[in-house]
């Protein structure tokens, strides 16, 4: 099993961090410290102190600048990097760039969205939740309470994940996804064709709305609770002030 880093996104509502960097490069260290860790810093931290050893990173909007750091990253985690460029990057949505992964999901991965400060406790709860035939596995804050922007899981407990969407009444939710799965390489088909049908549908689409395409042709979606962990995903300036409090804890 390898991780996956979506990091092809602009995050135009963090300028000007994203006028020269991508989303996952946006420091979420100290204010001001040239040496802050970034998303990908954490991410890639995280990937390291559960055991992973390879890690593939879908750049696109200003990759060179992942480019450029892609030796020190390796050296800082012990993790060997290949980088996978999406060029459609600015142009269409997240579900034709989890595609551009298609062949790492060969080998298994832990997905991470490049813009979700999270605790390492997220992976070792998915790590913990494989077996039983599970194939791809959400986790899922059960906690936090839920808004409009959020994207929203419907979870019934004998079929899985029924329903993920941001465009949901919160009250029906069963909680919110965090943007981490975990993809075993026997889903990596029939996922990849899934978010193929998706982009082609409309290329403004979410991975996730992959995912609903799977559930839709019948294919089983897990979820495992992430219980109350400090994580947020980075949208904006707010956001981005809130992960600097959460980062400063791991």
């Amino acid at each position: 099993m390898i991780g996956l880093v979506l990091a092809a996104g602009a995050g135009r509502r963090l300028r000007p961090y994203t006028d020269t960097l991508p989303k996952a490069l946006v420091p979420v260290g100290a204010e001001g410290d040239p040496d802050a860790v970034t998303v990908l810093d954490l991410t890639l931290a995280n990937f390291a102190e559960v055991g992973l050893t390879e890690a593939g990173i879908i750049v696109g909007y200003r990759k060179e600048a992942v480019y450029e750091r892609k030796a020190a990253l390796e050296q800082k985690y012990g993790v060997r990097l290949t980088l996978i460029d999406n060029d459609k990057a600015e142009e269409w949505n997240n579900a034709y760039s989890l595609w551009c992964g298609r062949d790492a999901l060969k080998d298994g991965v832990i997905l991470a969205n490049g813009d979700t400060v999270h605790p390492v406790s997220v992976e070792r709860t998915l790590l913990a939740a494989r077996g039983d035939g599970k194939r791809i596995i959400l986790a899922l804050d059960t906690v936090k309470k839920l808004a409009d922007e959020e994207m929203k899981v419907v979870v019934d407990p004998d079929r899985g994940m029924t329903r993920i969407t941001k465009l949901m009444d919160p009250a029906e939710a069963s909680g919110e996804y965090i943007g981490v799965t975990l993809i075993e390489g026997e889903a990596a088909g029939e996922l990849a064709d899934a978010l193929r049908a998706t982009f082609e549908r409309d290329p403004q689409l979410y991975y996730e709305d992959g995912y609903q395409e799977l559930v839709n042709r019948g294919f089983r979606i897990d979820v495992a609770p992430i219980g109350d962990v400090a994580w947020v995903e980075i949208d904006n300036h707010d956001d981005l002030a809130r992960g600097r409090e959460i980062a400063c804890q791991y």
